[in-house]
């Protein structure tokens, strides 16, 4: 186990993880409407997402990154579409059938849903080949892939140490909930959601 790259992978996947966005903005809204769990599995499949670009950009897998930077568009334009409906379910969302699904809620689905988000921006993978790269991490992928990869599973560690923080700090926000409190949190995640969506298609175009 090579303890330097993993704590250098860490540190990457909690920058890259920290600055608030569509996945930050889910993660608050999950923790609050349906518990510390529901946040946090969104976040984990952001850390998800952002391992396995991790490691398509260490490797420099050339035939993967270039599929995804030419296709950058149209992936973009589909999370912008994902992102957009998140929205606007989001905004419609009435207090009192939230309240009677917190226990329902799919681990599952909140942690595919942080992943496509994720996975929707190949930026987020040439952003890592950058980073690698100024880390001096090319010289080391040459001599074989298990320095790369204790480097990704850093930065899913460093990920999920933000996920952990930012659910458990907003599920304390839950026990003063009320219903009107709980509406005015749906609209105006969905309003800041539908707002980054538009935002990344004009980025897009």
């Amino acid at each position: 186990m090579d303890l330097s790259l993993l704590a250098r992978g860490a540190v990457l996947g909690f920058s890259i993880a920290a600055p608030v966005g569509p996945i930050g903005v889910l993660v608050i809204r999950h923790s609050i409407t349906h518990g510390r769990t529901a946040g946090l599995m969104t976040g984990l499949g952001a850390a998800a997402a952002d391992a396995l670009y991790g490691l398509v950009g260490g490797l420099g897998v050339t035939a993967i990154s270039s599929l995804l930077v030419r296709h950058g568009g149209m992936l973009r334009t589909g999370g912008a579409v994902f992102l957009l409906w998140l929205g606007i379910r989001t905004l419609l969302a009435e207090p009192a059938a939230m309240a009677a699904g917190r226990e329902a809620v799919g681990r599952a689905r909140t942690f595919l849903t942080g992943l496509v988000l994720t996975i929707s921006n190949p930026m987020t993978m040439v952003s890592f080949a950058a980073m690698f790269a100024g880390l001096g991490v090319g010289s080391v992928a040459g001599s074989g892939a298990a320095p790369v990869a204790w480097l990704s599973a850093g930065v899913f560690t460093g990920s999920a140490v933000w996920w952990l923080m930012l659910s458990g700090g907003a599920s304390r926000l839950r026990s003063r909930m009320t219903p009107a409190r709980l509406r005015w949190v749906n609209r105006g995640s969905g309003a800041l959601i539908i707002g980054l969506a538009v935002a990344a298609v004009l980025a897009g175009g």
